[in-house]
């Protein structure tokens, strides 16, 4: 390819970018340069390019496609020096006539700036304390203070501002001197010492309103407050917030003796209020205040936009600063109070008025960049991939929803965009998701966005599919997953599979990029130079969370938003949405202790200016409604600070699917609810009549109640054999090549143990005369290398999309030619792993039943890829689940996983009685996404889901009892000002615990069972592993799990490891904890507990 490049650096970043261009390019003039290059080195221009940017850097590279034709391909560094095309301006004025960087929707920026500056300068104070002062001693041992300095430092801002009003401590503060004096000595009053003084009230109890959101900032600096857990705050503690923050909500040490707590309310040295710099940063910040009428007239304690952003801003500047070195220009030179130490040096660093006033400049430079943020990072602009128009009919629906979106892209910039795409499994909602956000985006200033999921597995295929079908390369596609072996082995694999299919010259269309190589503009960006942009150059995983303008990422990197209530850790995820949309892909595939979150992350979304889009074919209407109100919550926030002033939020929704894409503007819950529940209605009439490819019956379990699990278990397994064998007979495939008949299909149960249980009795039985079953045995519990051979083994095999293609799978043929018997049935005996995240296809299906959902999303794994009409019941339901059949009528059954509570149980648990004659005939989302008009929560499977639903998010109807603590708290209270939801409603909470363990081998090659623990070697307790002696029956087999030696050593050649090191790597699984006994283990079984 042949390109132009054109430099409009200066200073330093012209030089070395000369340097750069130089090597790659001939000259065309003092800053131009031509040369024709490959797409490989062009990459590794670009990349030189961006490690070597600075402030001053812009580097546009243009693509001559023809004599009279370039486009411009990307800029590097200030794109502000190019416009749309890549152009330069004839003329320059060093004097900002426009001044459109003046023009910002920040109203209150300023207000946040002197909220974080106050907040700065009063911070740290408890540091002045003598327990303090003596921990940074370099001889001092480390120990918990009895009062955490945060809660100290309220203490002395609420006796600094006494029982005056706000205009009146301001007007103090003000008027401080720059000496010292006996009147800025009285200043203070003495502060209550907790631990000490009796019958202490809060100190947010007295406090005006400002200073009330003040000492709420200065406490909450480095935590939120957080009530202790046998404290269970009521709705009308949350609304009163913060009023009833105690000092055990803070950090305090209950097991302090009186020596330790009263050197915490010691000051031998006095406090920073002596240091005359501070005093003048002081007065400064209350002159600014008290000079705006509306600072002191305003209902802080009601926005969150503004006292978290406020916080973000203290936290930023606070960790920022603390990581520099002593700067002398800030503070009195002598002052003899410390704030940190030198983390190499183990010295004292920072004097502490020193420290007060740097946060403090630091928190308003902070401030002074956000507004320009957004533009400032990298994004992608005239893509021509999310542009172009489906030539498949099948894809077509995409090209209406891009349309629709475009058409509200003005209007979404600000009124805020709430989207749901309802689109059918297989048509495609992964891709049409991006060429969603992108309609909404601004073209010249390109888009910007994050797709959140909720495994790891779905995170890397979606990242594949941008990669692949996009042609997006990393410094455009950000990938994050939390596990970091499952990354590598999807990488090491994906490669494999690329070699494979050059070996095999296997091509075709479906899978070809859908445009070559820079069709499109990527806008490096560039932040300029200040506390922020240094600061997210040294944090560890700043660039890939916040940088990458298309990020694919499990949900947990965002979701410390509004989760992480300690150290920081909502920085990063702010800042992405702030400067992002956001797509939330399957959001009910989340369990219900994960949905309070999950909308506290969606009302940030609103409140911090994204545009958020739902993806799932199964959102049940009280999931959507919460999410919609969470949304229109926050995004008043937002246009209350950011919004056109004087208009309400009003909000640009959109709704798509496969038939139809509709849009209109919602202000209200209802409304809303309306809008939705007519789409439904429409796409429900079209699914109806749609093609029918998968249809169930109910199969009655005639098995005992009050057996032990192994027994029930054994007959459930001779059961499942009689009814596999019957399904393979109606829906297999005939191999025209030997004639022989197969058939692919899925057995799912509840949980693992009873799982493995049946498996052992299945494989103990056999199979019939002229059949052979092929088992293969699916869950969580396997070492992460055996799953992830089971996964890559199921991915190849199960995909049908061309139905005799499966029979050329070099495996499945050396199995059918290698056995004497005609029918072979390939079982896949798997958990609720196969639901989610899959793209496969079998040919039948039986369901123990856990919930209505998950019988939905199981079903939709039938006859996935093949889309002809058929009408056999290629489903199975079980008419009840293990747990009952072992614990007895009277006990609850859909529970773990399941809606069941002792709140909304069932009257029955049988699925003929569950389910209405409709239900079992269709299906498909139809129960999933509408309720029936008169429910029946204790005698209606999908009635219960719905009623349990309503109660989590949106609260109990009237007249009913509140069963869950419910997720509109966050949104209807002030419960933003302590951390007891997330506490109580903790983010994939698992009460039980996980223990990493490990098969490693030892120094003769022997693998042993090894348990992890941090900062150890791995230690043995093969006491803890129990050998199964796994009996096979006649014409039976294992199917998909390899040796696990023999994956090790392979794995290990093909990354080039160490055998230990691969193993400790990649030959691991997390257990619960709770299990003492230990575990029975086989390879094709993988871990099940051991009785």
């Amino acid at each position: 390819m042949n390109v132009m490049l054109i430099s409009q650096c200066s200073k330093k970043a012209l030089t070395e970018t000369r340097r750069i261009l130089d090597q790659f390019a001939e000259r065309r003039g003092d800053r131009s340069w031509q040369t024709a290059i490959t797409q490989q080195g062009l990459q590794t221009l670009h990349r030189l390019l961006r490690q070597t940017a600075r402030k001053n850097t812009a580097v546009a590279c243009h693509w001559i496609r023809s004599k009279d034709h370039s486009e411009l391909i990307w800029v590097v560094g200030d794109a502000r020096q190019f416009n749309a095309q890549g152009a330069t301006p004839t003329n320059m004025t060093a004097r900002d006539v426009l001044r459109a960087g003046d023009e910002n929707d920040w109203h209150s920026a300023e207000e946040i700036r002197l909220f974080a500056s106050l907040a700065a300068l009063f911070h740290d104070f408890g540091k002045a304390s003598n327990a303090f002062q003596n921990k940074l001693k370099p001889s001092a041992r480390p120990t918990a203070d009895a009062y955490r300095h945060e809660w100290i430092s309220l203490r002395l801002f609420e006796a600094f501002v006494s029982s005056d009003k706000d205009e009146e401590w301001l007007t103090r503060l003000a008027s401080l001197s720059n000496e010292q004096n006996d009147s800025n000595k009285n200043a203070w009053s003495q502060p209550l010492r907790d631990g000490i003084d009796k019958r202490l009230s809060s100190p947010f109890d007295k406090l005006p309103p400002l200073a009330r959101a003040v000492g709420w900032l200065i406490v909450s600096h480095h935590r939120i407050p957080t009530p202790p857990k046998d404290l269970k705050l009521r709705t009308e503690a949350l609304k009163r917030l913060p009023e009833d923050i105690e000092a055990d909500w803070c950090g305090s040490r209950s097991s302090a003796g009186f020596d330790e707590i009263e050197a915490c309310w010691r000051f031998g040295k006095g406090l920073p209020f002596k240091s005359r710099h501070w005093r003048a940063h002081a007065s400064k910040i209350a002159r600014a205040i008290l000079q705006r009428p509306g600072l002191l007239n305003g209902t802080w304690l009601d926005d969150p936009y503004v006292l978290h952003l406020s916080r973000l801003a203290l936290m930023l500047a606070d960790h920022y600063y603390s990581s520099e070195p002593s700067h002398a220009r800030y503070g009195d030179p002598g002052f003899d109070l410390y704030a940190n130490t030198d983390r190499r040096t183990g010295e004292r660093k920072q004097r502490l008025d020193e420290h007060l006033i740097g946060v403090e400049v630091n928190a308003g430079r902070i401030m002074a960049a956000l507004p320009r943020m957004a533009r400032q990072l990298p994004s992608i602009a005239r893509h021509k991939g999310f542009r172009l128009r489906s030539k498949d009919t099948h894809y077509r629906w995409q090209d209406r929803a891009f349309d629709v979106a475009e058409s509200l892209q003005a209007r979404s910039v600000t009124q805020g965009f709430f989207g749901v795409n309802m689109a059918s499994t297989g048509c495609g909602k992964t891709l049409a998701n991006g060429r969603i956000l992108y309609a909404l985006s601004d073209p010249n200033l390109g888009t910007r966005f994050v797709i959140a999921l909720g495994l790891r597995t779905l995170t890397l295929q979606t990242g594949d599919v941008y990669r692949e079908r996009l042609g997006l390369g990393p410094e455009d596609l950000g990938v994050l997953v939390g596990g970091g072996a499952v990354r590598a082995l999807h990488e090491h694999q994906r490669k494999e599979e690329a070699e494979a299919a050059i070996l095999a010259r296997i091509g075709a269309e479906s899978s070809a990029n859908l445009l070559p190589e820079h069709n499109y503009v990527h806008f490096e960006g560039s932040l300029e130079d200040g506390p922020l942009n240094r600061w997210l150059r040294t944090s560890p995983g700043a660039s890939s969370l916040l940088n990458a303008p298309i990020l694919a990422c499990t949900i947990d990197h965002l979701m410390p938003a509004t989760e992480g209530t300690r150290g920081g850790h909502q920085i990063l995820p702010m800042l992405r949405l702030m400067s992002s949309d956001l797509v939330l892909d399957e959001p009910d595939d989340f369990g219900n202790d994960d949905l309070p979150a999950l909308c506290r992350l969606v009302n940030w979304a609103g409140m911090l200016g994204s545009r958020v889009l739902l993806s799932s074919a199964t959102l049940p209407p009280a999931l959507i409604q919460g999410l919609f109100l969470a949304y229109l919550e926050g995004r008043r926030h937002f246009q209350h600070n950011r919004g056109v002033p004087g208009y309400t939020a009003n909000i640009c929704c959109a709704w798509f699917d496969e038939f139809s894409s509709e849009a209109s503007e919602q202000a209200d819950g209802n409304g809303y609810s309306l809008a939705h529940q007519s789409y439904v209605k429409k796409r429900l009439t079209r699914l109806a009549a749609a093609t029918v490819r998968r249809s169930a019956e109910i199969k009655p379990l005639l098995i005992a109640y009050g057996q032990q699990q192994t027994a029930v278990c054994a007959e459930l397994a001779a059961y499942l054999k009689v009814q596999l064998h019957a399904l393979h007979h109606s829906h297999n495939t005939t191999d025209q090549q030997t004639g022989k008949r197969a058939s692919f299909g899925l057995i799912r149960l509840a949980n693992i143990d009873p799982l493995v249980e049946v498996a052992r009795a299945l494989f103990a039985l056999g199979a019939e005369v002229d059949h052979h079953i092929h088992l293969c045995v699916y869950h969580s519990q396997h070492p992460l290398l055996i799953r992830s051979s089971i996964e890559r083994r199921l991915d190849k095999l199960l995909n049908r999309k061309q139905p005799e293609a499966i029979f050329h799978d070099i495996q499945l043929r050396e199995r059918l030619n290698g056995a004497l018997e005609n029918n072979h049935i390939f079982v896949v005996l798997a958990t609720a792993v196969a639901e989610v995240g899959r793209d496969h296809d079998y040919d039948w299906a039986i369901v123990e039943p856990s919930s209505m959902r998950s019988i939905i999303q199981l079903a939709g794994r039938i006859r996935r890829h093949r889309p002809e009409a058929y009408e056999v019941p290629n489903l199975y339901l079980l008419d009840t689940n293990i747990r009952h059949l072992v614990h007895g009528k009277n006990e609850l059954a859909f529970i773990r996983p399941g809606f069941e509570s002792k709140y909304f149980s069932l009257k029955n648990h049988r699925l003929s009685e569950l389910l209405t004659l409709d239900q079992l005939t269709t299906i498909n989302s139809s129960s999933r996404i509408q309720e029936r008009e008169a429910m029946q929560p204790d005698s209606n499977l999908a009635d219960l889901e719905h009623a349990c639903l309503h109660d989590l998010i949106l609260g109990a109807p009237t007249g009913k009892v509140q069963a869950a603590l419910p997720a509109n708290l966050w949104w209807t209270t002030r419960a933003y000002f302590a951390g007891e939801l997330q506490q109580r409603q903790q983010f994939r909470h698992d009460p039980v615990g996980r223990q990493r363990y490990g098969l490693l081998p030892d120094e003769d090659g022997e693998i042993g069972f090894y348990r992890f623990e941090p900062d150890w070697p791995p230690t043995p307790v093969e006491n803890l592993r129990h050998t199964v002696d796994l009996q096979l029956g006649p014409r039976i087999g294992h199917w998909g799990a390899t040796d696990y030696e023999e994956a090790l050593n392979e794995l290990a050649d093909g990354l080039q490891l160490e055998i230990s090191a691969c193993a400790k790597n990649y030959g691991t699984v997390d257990l619960p904890k709770d299990v003492e006994q230990g575990w029975l283990y086989h390879q094709t079984l993988g871990f099940s507990r051991f009785r």
